[in-house]
């Protein structure tokens, strides 16, 4: 799950409630992506407020104060990146996401070919404009050895940044995706023979058909590394229902072989997400990763065989154990109780359980 703030939206209390409810929501990690506000503090609040490993993107600390000091993205200076960089993980955070694999080849491809949806990864972005402006190549790229230095005295796992995921599905799986692709896999061996742990973050939105395509990609690419899907959104039309848009793409690439899903809230595309949002992103996505399991992983079948005999036996206590939110499922039934509390409200007297059970047991 991801929390922050916004520079018009700065309330540490608010965010604190949201690392809570992502883990009551049963969240396995924390992003912690805020953009204004006292980055140390609120970092320092929420790490202080959780049990869950946190991560976050030292580069959007290095940029926005940048801005505020001299005006704008572009003056950022190398030095402080590396520093805060460093900062963070002495702060406790357990994983950074990293955007090493924008260089001047994936730079060119990108306004070379064009978008349909712009760039829309706000790490990337600050890169990419830092890089034109200065006419430097991007010291994360540049400098990795001293990267791989931070994240190893530190111990924290290294996420290979996705910088130029598409932001509309009729970009995906482009030039300037892949170009980002094959340099953060390639990184990430570099990484492994340091003994870093690295995951690889993949794209954004991608229609169902290449879903499979791009899972198959990076894990060739890659030699098998650990595979980070944000969801992915596999249509852009349904602004307000974006996490069951991206718990849709997250079933099918957790089955196709993803090991990592990055939730997305009905705010996405809209506004900052309040925590009722970021609980019911939580659990579209947890809901997502269970379908895909099932895939991967057969024994998480098992859960649904009980369920199932749970139904069938109209044993409503074993139903609500299996659920995976059993008070959201209590809650609902027994707002509307039926008189015969074998059965539910739906089918009442003429429960097709209760009908067959009477003639014989399965």
């Amino acid at each position: 799950a991801s929390i922050g703030t916004s520079t018009d939206i700065v309330n540490i209390p608010e965010e604190v409630e949201k690392a809570k409810q992502a883990e009551l929501a049963g969240a396995d990690t924390l992003m912690e992506l805020s953009t204004g506000g006292d980055f140390v503090e609120i970092r320092k609040q929420v790490i202080a407020n959780t049990s869950l490993s946190v991560g976050c993107v030292p580069l959007y600390q290095a940029f926005i104060e940048a801005a505020i000091k001299d005006g704008a993205v572009v003056h950022m200076n190398e030095d402080d990146l590396f520093r805060i960089t460093a900062e963070q993980a002495k702060l406790g955070t357990n994983f950074m996401a990293i955007h090493t694999g924008i260089n001047w080849e994936t730079v060119k491809r990108l306004k070379n070919q064009g978008r349909h949806g712009g760039l829309v990864s706000r790490g990337g972005a600050f890169m990419t404009a830092w890089m034109l402006h200065n006419e430097k190549e991007n010291p994360l790229f540049r400098e990795f050895d001293y990267l791989l230095e931070i994240m190893k005295e530190h111990e924290v796992t290294l996420s290979m940044g996705n910088g130029m995921r598409a932001g509309a599905i009729h970009d995906a799986t482009d030039r300037a995706q892949i170009q980002e692709l094959v340099l953060n896999a390639e990184l990430a061996d570099k990484a492994h023979k340091e003994n870093v742990q690295v995951i690889v973050e993949g794209p954004g939105h991608v229609p169902i058909d290449e879903i499979a395509t791009n899972v198959q990609l990076m894990k060739r690419m890659s030699n098998n590394k650990p595979f980070y899907m944000l969801g992915p959104i596999v249509t852009d039309i349904a602004p307000g229902y974006d996490d069951r848009v991206a718990a849709i793409g997250a079933a099918i690439s957790s089955s196709c072989g993803a090991d990592f899903i990055c939730y997305v809230t009905p705010a996405e595309h809209l506004a900052l997400p309040t925590p009722e949002e970021v609980y019911e992103g939580v659990m579209s996505s947890r809901i997502a990763a269970h379908v895909g399991d099932m895939i991967k992983l057969k024994k998480t079948r098992n859960l649904d065989l009980e369920m199932g005999h749970a139904r069938r036996d109209l044993d409503w206590s074993r139903q609500f154990a299996v659920a995976m939110n059993p008070a959201r499922a209590e809650k609902i039934r027994s707002e509307r109780m039926p008189a015969d509390t074998d059965a539910c409200t739906m089918c009442g007297d003429y429960c097709a359980l209760k009908i067959v059970n009477r003639h014989f047991k399965f």
